[in-house]
């Protein structure tokens, strides 16, 4: 008799703990929970080893490039692993290939007989070509877009030199992105002004600090109708021909064959991990899958990429089931065009307002002290848990922008999507940035565990939490 009372007990109780275990998978926005993640992904190198196979086992993977294509297939089977629904979103890229690249100074005052000078240098993205033989012009060097402006009756016929510095000393002071704002504008927008003055070809003096005579790539804003060489050339070369035009007349000979091709297939992939109580509001964890040729594209971007796959590893590793739909998005075509980008804005332009937050790595693999985010001024507060959870390893920062405006997500801020980026120490990135020296080796694995741990914590915090945070509200401009 007792025994037959003792069953049904035994059944509710074991049906009491199944219910409990459960919810233990669900914890919330508990501040356990939270420090489980941070500490899970501390203990993890799965992003160290994502990101040895994207640069070891595959290399460069321009837009276009069987590398790129390589990389979708490998972080979409990774994806697929952890058990994560995984979509394949076609988007069209542009298809640059680079071709033979080499400079030479071959006249200029005091040179003597048969010494000419090699220029080290780079072709920059959507870079018109030489003929095959090359071609030789003299060089004239400015210092500003005013100066330019001011010199436009001697550009035609001409390689125009833009011997504009990297400011590494804003860098070491936390403002390596503004310093690379300013000096990239003249990659960005020389070439095309010289191009619509006259100029034969354009030079850029490489965007970046640790003048080690490495070029840098990048893309400019060629147009098809005047496509004109242009290319990095290294800080020393630009110094040396900013010299040597002060003596007198100078001349270079420049060969540059990229070629432009028609654009390629390639696709996002995203990765989903379905939320349990509202599938339909997304949150996304981000990186960009492409990067430059010259290097394996450690820092720009496969950590990034490697970090956001790690996020959905973390959580999957816990049993952790959020509320809302975690998506992890490795972006196509970053480097020269955000078509990736704006596909997945033209396909989810109606549902921006069930997209609660995205998270987007693309700054490098330094050291992480918190994070950037456009949510409004007035929801800050509601980040002191996350804040909390984050100090023990000095990533506790939370700094508040009006934009972000990261590459692959200033669409959807403009939409209305709050943005938030690992706040890192980026005072040695535009070292390495679209260089040949953005390889594996460059990063280090414990700031790498930190990334994962902050975006981890932060992805889950933005799945689980209860109150709106509000919209982004980027200013006109």
């Amino acid at each position: 008799m007792n025994r037959r009372r003792t069953l049904p007990v035994l059944t509710i109780l074991a049906c009491v703990l199944t219910s409990t275990s459960v919810l233990a998978a669900s914890p919330g926005n508990d501040p356990a929970a939270l420090a489980k993640i941070r500490d899970a992904a501390m203990q993890s190198d799965y992003a160290w080893e994502r990101m040895a196979d994207m640069t070891d086992l595959i290399g460069p993977r321009l837009s276009g490039s069987p590398g790129a294509a390589a990389a979708v297939t490998q972080v979409a089977e990774a994806m697929r692993k952890l058990g994560a629904k995984v979509t394949l979103q076609p988007v069209k890229v542009p298809h640059w290939v680079r071709g033979q690249e080499t400079g030479e100074l071959v006249e200029y005052s005091g040179r003597p007989d048969g010494i000419t000078q090699r220029v080290v240098l780079t072709a920059l993205g959507g870079s018109g070509a030489t003929p095959a033989a090359g071609l030789t012009a003299p060089v004239l060097v400015v210092k500003s877009f005013d100066e330019l402006k001011a010199r436009s009756k001697e550009v035609k016929g001409r390689i125009v030199l833009f011997d504009v510095a990297f400011d590494q000393h804003q860098a070491d002071r936390g403002l390596a992105g503004q310093a690379y704002g300013q000096a990239s504008a003249y990659r960005r927008d020389g070439p095309r002004m010289a191009a619509e003055m006259g100029a034969v070809g354009a030079l850029v003096r490489s965007v970046g600090g640790a003048s080690y005579r490495l070029p840098h790539t990048g893309s400019t804003g060629l147009q098809d109708n005047a496509r004109i060489p242009a290319a990095a050339v290294t800080a020393e070369d630009a110094m040396l021909m900013s010299r040597l035009a002060k003596r007198g007349p100078l001349s270079m000979r420049l060969v540059l064959t990229p070629r432009t091709l028609p654009d390629a297939d390639s696709y996002n992939v995203i990765a989903d991990l379905p939320g349990t109580e509202k599938p339909d509001e997304i949150v996304i964890v981000s990186g960009h899958l492409d990067s430059w040729d010259l290097a394996t594209g450690a820092h720009d971007d496969a950590a990034g990429v490697a970090s956001a796959m790690a996020v959905l590893e973390t959580l999957k590793k816990l049993d952790y089931r959020p509320r809302r739909t975690i998506r992890m998005i490795a972006w196509m075509n970053e480097e020269n065009g955000t078509r990736g980008a704006r596909g997945y804005l033209a396909a989810e332009q109606a549902n921006a307002e069930k997209h609660i937050g995205a998270i987007e790595s693309d700054n490098g693999a330094g050291r992480p002290f918190g994070l950037r985010t456009s949510v409004p001024a007035n929801m800050t507060k509601l980040f002191a848990p996350l804040q909390a959870a984050l100090q023990p390893i000095g990533a506790g920062v939370l700094q508040r922008q009006d934009a972000l405006s990261t590459g692959d997500l200033s669409g959807l801020e403009r939409a209305g999507v709050p943005s938030f980026a690992p706040l890192i120490d980026t005072s040695s990135y535009f070292d390495y940035h679209h260089t040949p020296a953005d390889t594996l080796d460059k990063v280090d694995p414990d700031h790498l565990r930190r990334h994962v741990a902050l975006m981890a914590a932060t992805t889950w915090f933005l799945a689980n939490i209860e109150q709106p945070i509000g919209r982004a509200n980027v200013p006109e401009r």
